[in-house]
């Protein structure tokens, strides 16, 4: 019997966000039957008690194409309020020019990308 046969779909397409001491990958899988659906996975690095080395402590959420829109729309409405009305002192384009620096081989988009879009 063939291990982690139903476990590792196909991956189409896959994005990586480096947070700190997380990364946070969102990927694209398909189902057996041509379908697909979003994986968002949340890594962090932890160091072994008493022993040397480290792992990975990981946390993943499936999300699936009848709830796209409802989980953007709920990120995006929670979002806004923290900026809106909780820190609105807070220049969070800081954090994008943070990210610039760090990727300044990659064109960078538009200047506010703060919300999703699912087309």
């Amino acid at each position: 019997m063939e291990e982690n046969q139903n476990n590792d779909r196909q991956e189409i397409y896959s994005e990586r966000v480096r947070a700190g001491k997380r990364t946070y990958f969102f990927d694209i899988k398909a189902t057996r039957a041509n379908d697909y659906y979003l994986t968002i996975t949340e890594s962090k690095r932890r160091y072994k008690d008493g022993e040397e080395g480290f792992f990975y402590e990981k946390h993943k959420i499936f999300l699936y194409k009848e709830d796209f829109n409802k989980f953007v729309e709920a990120l995006n409405t929670t979002v806004d309020h923290v900026k809106n009305e909780l820190l609105p002192e807070v220049d969070f384009s800081e954090f994008d020019r943070e990210k610039e620096e760090n990727t300044s081989q990659q064109p960078s988009e538009s200047s506010d990308n703060s919300e999703l879009k699912w087309d």
